[in-house]
């Protein structure tokens, strides 16, 4: 909590940027002469430092525990292999100075005491620039890669990662001073036990900044009582400002100021010279994201049957599909659809629309609300209206191409919005926290007792 809570939004006036790396996905281009590598060091090194050069204020790693699949068998166009978050963060810090270094890591499938001192690490080594993103996950297929399994019920997920992050924080806060003496942390809970006395100091920027992505209500309410800033899938404008609106009366309702937790939505950008070139150039990324394969491969995983057969640029599948319900296996995004119900609704909409299976894949699968896309000077103009009325604190951008797809945003947006004064042209400091505009927690004596931290 900050030490003053102001009850009423406060637009700062001021954007910043994040990379997020997510890694082999339909919205990347992996197959391009331009492509590089999602496991390939050079490609981390080549876009970090490019971000460093655009003054971004993080870099985003994502994580999958386990391949997705297709048809039962790992998805070689869309999987989601990728070395260890913390693994290779620790090797950008030493080859970075500024940009913030956040980790998505699992509540569901850590141990609170492990993972605060693995972060602790990282944010030590790194200069006070490590970020946490919290994610929960509850499905017994990703579950079936550890021990423990997908014990969680869906229902408690932000009831398990909630007690997750308060032990974590407290783990952080245990140290009466930097230099210490650290008391001992124990928390006795549903799901596990802790009893540890913490091995690091605390870092320049306190603790690692907290990310979280949640868009539920349970969701939301867990972010505005835990998060510093949250990665939204709301970028659109109108969306944006009541997203902010929402987020600022779960803040204030959980006891925080209205300014105490940032947003920055997943976007993609598509930019050149004209608005012509634009969408020409929007057009070229839109095929190369969906090729034919893609389309079919799409496809199979709603109807559950292998398509090879049906030509990509034809009409959709006549047969039914032989799943009522679709599986978590290739993700979020395609877990629980009503299969045979949705089937007759595209082939419907696809008939009407006069759409081959790529293009109506194409049309589903395309970023259409996160997709910035128009010439650098228009898209600069549109951004600084979000940065005047508080909108958004910024954008976490998905590059459609790695390593080179944050060049033309550093090398001509970035200056646009820097003349428009809405963009940093240095960083505010030497950690994330303070690059954010985030003010230092509090070491809450409530939360840490003068003999020792119990939470039950």
């Amino acid at each position: 909590m900050t030490q003053h809570i102001h009850a009423k939004y406060q637009p700062s006036g001021q954007l910043q940027f994040g990379i997020f790396f997510q890694g082999v996905n339909s919205g990347t281009i992996w197959k391009a002469p331009e492509s590089g590598s999602q496991t390939d060091f050079e490609s981390f090194r080549r876009i970090v430092q490019t971000a460093e050069r655009g003054k971004f204020a993080a870099f985003f790693l994502g994580e999958g525990l386990r391949l997705r699949e297709h048809l039962g068998r790992p998805h070689a166009l869309d999987v989601v292999g990728r070395p260890d978050a913390q693994t290779m963060l620790a090797a950008l810090a030493a080859v970075t100075k500024n940009i913030g270094l956040v980790a998505t890591q699992n509540t569901t499938y850590n141990d609170p005491a492990d993972l605060a001192h693995r972060l602790a690490s990282l944010d030590l080594l790194s200069g006070g620039r490590a970020a946490w993103n919290v994610v929960t996950t509850d499905n017994a297929w990703t579950g079936a890669n550890f021990r423990r399994g997908g014990y969680l019920d869906h229902a408690d997920r932000y009831v398990h990662a909630e007690a997750f992050v308060e032990t974590a924080k407290r783990i952080w806060d245990s140290w009466e001073t930097p230099a210490g003496p650290a008391h001992r942390v124990v928390h006795e809970g549903r799901h596990y036990t802790v009893d540890v006395t913490p091995r690091l100091p605390r870092s320049a920027q306190y603790r690692p900044v907290l990310f979280q992505a949640g868009d539920s209500p349970d969701g939301r309410d867990f972010a505005a009582r835990q998060a510093d800033v949250i990665f939204s899938a709301h970028p659109k404008f109108d969306d944006a400002v009541e997203f902010r609106r929402d987020i600022v009366a779960r803040s204030l309702a959980a006891g925080r100021g209205a300014n105490d937790v940032q947003i920055m939505p997943a976007s993609e950008f598509i930019l050149a010279a004209t608005e012509q070139e634009a969408q020409e150039k929007k057009a070229w990324v839109r095929s190369l994201q969906i090729g034919p394969q893609q389309a079919v491969a799409y496809l199979e995983q709603f109807w559950g049957r292998e398509l090879s057969a049906y030509d990509p640029d034809g009409p959709l599948p006549d047969i039914d599909p032989v799943v009522e319900e679709t599986s978590e296996t290739r993700g979020s995004g395609f877990h629980g659809a009503k299969a045979r119900q949705l089937a007759d609704q595209w082939r419907a909409e696809a008939k009407e629309r006069g759409l081959s299976i790529r293009q109506f894949v194409t049309s589903k699968t395309a970023r259409i609300d996160a997709t910035f896309t128009g010439s650098y000077t228009a898209v600069a103009d549109h951004l600084a209206e979000y940065a005047r009325v508080g909108a958004v604190d910024g954008f976490n951008i998905s590059p459609w191409l790695i390593p080179t797809g944050l060049d033309d945003i550093v090398n001509q947006l970035v200056p646009e919005l820097q003349e428009r004064g809405v963009y940093p042209t240095e960083y505010r400091g030497t950690t994330l926290r303070e690059n954010l505009g985030l003010a230092t927690p509090e070491r809450s004596p409530e939360l840490i007792p003068a003999a020792a931290a119990s939470v039950r």
